[in-house]
């Protein structure tokens, strides 16, 4: 699992509601697939990848990274973000945030012109979110240390060049937080609301928190349990501070309010379904 703290699960400590705390993980079931996650490695990839995810099936590891390995350095992006993350997650490798840093850095340095939009350009803004996850904790033993105001810019660039939401959810909580940034409320809930709106769903549950309360913004209620509800569903077991966010909501939404947030998770879905939503 990526090493990075979301800064927004902070912001609960804020709400009056819970006091949360979560890791970094990029699933967004009630949206299009993230980078890594909801999908199958062999979509849309190019033979070669397919290859190396058959290999690593049949369980010979040593080939299946060697294939990657072979890929990323004749510019291959999508092999290059791969060893990346496995090299972030310990996954059939010894675990080095120093050389996942290092492939995350080169997929930066070479694409960060890749037009948005593209198959590639996904992966391009990731590896950005994740080297800002690096530098907002550092790497031990390294000389990669916290530097928040670096992992803001880089965070920026993904949220406005690529338009991720991933990116757009730290980096709402970062003005949120004040961490690297100004403490800037509007800010902040303007990139929260960018994110939740495309399937977030880290942010779906802080910004459905703030609404719920009305803080930063006017209170809406039912919208906000609404997002609360869709965070709930897409959450991971070990995320109890997005579930506990929604418990304290919904034991103060009145039966009105209730209603009104099911009628527009369910207006919510249709339209995922159809394909409207990132």
């Amino acid at each position: 699992m990526n090493r990075c703290i979301f800064l927004a699960a902070l912001v609960g400590l804020h709400l009056g509601l819970t006091s949360a705390y979560a890791l970094d993980g990029t699933r967004s079931p009630n949206s299009a697939p993230a980078v890594g996650q909801g999908a199958s490695p062999e979509d849309g990839a190019p033979a070669d990848l397919r290859m190396w995810f058959r290999v690593r099936q049949l369980g010979d590891i040593g080939a299946a990274t060697k294939l990657l390995e072979d890929r990323a350095r004749d510019g291959d992006v999508r092999a290059a973000w791969q060893l990346g993350r496995m090299y972030a997650d310990g996954d059939g490798v010894k675990q080095n945030s120093q050389l996942a840093f290092e492939y995350f850095g080169g997929i930066a340095d070479s694409h960060a012109d890749e037009p948005a939009g593209t198959a590639q350009a996904r992966f391009v803004a990731n590896a950005f979110v994740r080297l800002a996850c690096y530098y907002l904790t550092g790497i031990p033993n390294s000389n990669i240390k916290p530097d928040a105001v670096r992992a803001r810019d880089m965070l920026n660039y993904a949220a406005s060049y690529f338009g991720d939401r991933d990116a757009q959810y730290r980096l709402g909580s970062m003005y949120l937080d004040g961490q690297g940034v100004d403490k800037d409320t509007k800010q902040g809930i303007r990139w929260l609301s960018l994110a939740a709106d495309k399937g977030q769903y880290q942010a779906q549950a802080v910004f459905g928190a703030l609404l719920f309360k009305g803080q930063y913004s006017a209170r809406d209620a039912a919208g906000g349990l609404m997002y609360l509800i869709l965070a709930r569903d897409a959450a991971t077991v070990e995320e109890t501070w997005i579930r506990d966010l929604y418990a304290a909501a919904s034991k103060q939404a009145t039966p009105e309010e209730v209603i009104r947030a099911l009628e527009q998770v369910k207006i919510w879905n249709e339209r995922s379904r159809g394909g409207r939503r990132e």
